[in-house]
Parts: structure tokens; sequence; C-alpha cells
């Protein structure tokens, strides 16, 4: 009759001990959604990213230090005869950094960066990309199948010397979300098919 409470009791302890944190509950990061779109001659990604920041760096991008997150897209045409033709292979690079002295955050890819709210507000820039001009539209036939994929990483080689060092040895610093495929033609109108 005392095996069933002791049993019990012990299961409570065991549930209270474990490590729940909000990092291991929260979603993995991934890409949601990519539509390819034809606008001014030129083919542009719109993208959707599920990304959270982790404790850590939410506190490494509140004390001042740059977070940068880079966009890696590659866009193929399979070939019978050889290997797969390569039509675009860039990345896009964003930066945020707040300063301390005028308490404000910015958000931007190169030299531009824009004064945003809140961490939150810059981390929506990058979720939601938007009009990324990745190829000319003369380098895609019309009819023909190509292949694409997305992820979006931080990145931390363009960290600091130490900040880098430290990264390599946390797994909080290793936030990415995994290669998404997508694929898509050029109709004869000119607009992409899905």
């Amino acid at each position: 009759m005392l095996l069933l409470p002791r049993l019990f009791l012990a299961l409570v302890c065991l549930f209270t001990l474990l490590p729940w944190s909000g990092e291991s509950m929260a979603s993995e990061p991934k890409v949601v959604r990519i539509d390819p779109a034809l606008r001014n001659g030129r083919v542009e990604i719109d993208a959707d990213i599920e990304i959270q920041l982790n404790d850590q760096l939410r506190e490494a991008a509140e004390r001042g230090l740059p977070l940068y997150f880079t966009a890696d897209l590659t866009i193929t045409r399979s070939r019978w005869w050889w290997l797969d033709s390569t039509v675009a292979d860039t990345s896009m690079t964003w930066r945020i950094v707040y300063n301390a002295l005028t308490r404000q955050w910015r958000a931007g890819v190169g030299e531009l960066s824009l004064p945003v709210r809140s961490l939150d507000d810059a981390m929506d820039m990058i979720r939601h990309i938007r009009g990324w001009a990745v190829a000319d539209a003369g380098d895609f036939k019309p009819g023909v199948k190509y292949e694409g994929q997305l992820r979006l990483r931080l990145d931390t080689s363009l960290l600091a010397r130490p900040f880098q060092v430290n990264a390599l040895n946390s797994s909080s610093w290793s936030l990415s979300t995994p290669w998404t495929s997508f694929d898509f033609a050029i109709a004869d109108d000119g607009n992409p098919d899905r």
C-alpha cells in the first residue's frame, strides 16, 4: 500500500528537478514560406522565417554586441547531360546592434541601417524577407523548372574574435534554420509558377 504514494512522490520530485527551460521548449528555427516573384526585370524572393533568440543571444545584443544574420540562397536548373546549372548563389547579411549611449536599436543590410524601436522589431526585419533581388529575369527561361534552397543562420564569423571563440564552444550561438527547398518556373507571361 505504501509503495504507490512513494512512487508518486518520487515522480513529482523527478519532474520538479528536471531542467525545464524556455529554450528547450521553443520551436526549432525554420523557413515557413518562400515566394519567388518577377518584378522590374529581376527575380525577387519573399520569405517568412520562424526564428527566436535564446536568452544568451538576447542578453549579448542588449549589452551592445552586434548580431549578424545571413540568408543563403541557391537556385539551380537540372540538366540531364551534366551537373546542375547554378543560376543564383547569393547571400544577404543583416546587422542588429544596440547603442547604449543613445539607447537605440539599429538594423539593416550592408552600410544601410535604420533605427528600430526594439530587438523584436529588428528581428521582424529578418523574419520577413521582402523584395530580395537575387538574379536578372533574363537568366531564367520560360517553362523551365528551377529548384532553390534557402536558409537563415546566425553568422558568428562576423563577430569580434573573442566572441567567435565563445561561439565555437557554446551551443547557444549555433542558431540556424535547415535548408528549405522550393521550386518554380517562369511562365510565358513572365510570372513565376509554383
